[in-house]
């Protein structure tokens, strides 16, 4: 578990977050959502340590990461599995090569135990015989789950995923988001996922932290935000008349105005009928 108290950054008379507070649970998906400029990244640069708040404390089962000496940091890194939005893949390493990197900067294990352990995590996210190819030889969608591999490597307890479905068509992504939730409710890992997209937020989003100008405006899981009242909220999942509607029409159902499921069996019917035109 991951708590954040209080955290302001600022850089010089710009204010970037004022007050955050909130608590980043284990075994679920933490969504950071937010539209450009809303402090997202700088949030999340201060929980991994990258950035320094001005104030506040960041703590990490129970121990605050700003009070640890350089042993302990070190350590804690050791901890955290960082997937990065463009994959971060080394182009001139094979994929087993781009795992085995980071097992050589942080364990001890023989190279026979190295290569058992990458098996291990290509495996996991589907990619087993994949060893000796080059990123340039993989698709966007493959490169993502290297990514993941080698995030996964060394059995963080976080994981940390920017934009995890940056670039990717809709179906990928959908792949992608289901290998992070298995993942992380399979090993218990406290993770934190960093999004736009609004299929990554109904789809996975256990938890879910929106900022708005440095501020939280709103926190709850993916099904308490078909009930928000939050118009900034709405304003920004809802964006269009579609999904409007399709908010709309989910409160009747859950109210019990409509028949449940109205709205997908409308759907299939107008499919359906559009089938059978000449």
């Amino acid at each position: 578990m991951i708590e954040v108290k209080n955290i302001r950054k600022s850089f010089g008379d710009k204010v970037i977050l004022e007050d955050i507070t909130g608590v980043l649970d284990t075994g679920k998906c933490n969504l950071i959502i937010g539209s450009s400029g809303s402090g997202k990244t700088v949030f999340t640069k201060c929980v991994v340590g990258l950035f320094r708040p001005d104030r506040g404390e960041i703590l990490y089962d129970g121990k605050n990461m700003l009070e640890m000496d350089r042993e302990e940091r070190t350590e804690l890194r050791q901890k955290i599995g960082m997937l990065f939005q463009g994959s971060a893949l080394f182009d001139s390493m094979t994929v087993e090569q781009n795992i085995i990197f980071t097992l050589d900067m942080f364990s001890n294990l023989s190279y026979r135990d190295k290569k058992k352990r990458v098996n291990e995590v290509l495996e996991k996210v589907e990619l087993e015989g994949s060893n000796k190819k080059f990123p340039a030889e993989i698709s966007g969608g493959m490169k993502k789950r290297v990514g993941i591999a080698r995030a996964i490597v060394l059995n963080p307890k976080y994981l940390f995923c920017d934009e995890p479905n940056s670039g990717l068509d809709p179906q990928t992504s959908l792949v992608i988001d289901q290998l992070i939730k298995n993942i992380t409710t399979e090993y218990n890992i406290t993770t934190v996922v960093v999004t736009h997209d609004m299929n990554s937020v109904m789809e996975i989003g256990d938890h879910i932290m929106y900022l708005y100008k440095g501020r939280k405006e709103w926190e709850g899981s993916n099904k308490d935000i078909i009930f928000s009242k939050n118009e900034r909220l709405n304003e920004f999942i809802f964006a269009s008349e579609f999904l409007q509607g399709a908010k709309a029409i989910r409160m009747l159902e859950v109210e019990g105005k409509i028949e449940e499921g109205a709205a997908v069996k409308e759907a299939e019917k107008i499919i359906k009928e559009g089938d059978n035109l000449p």
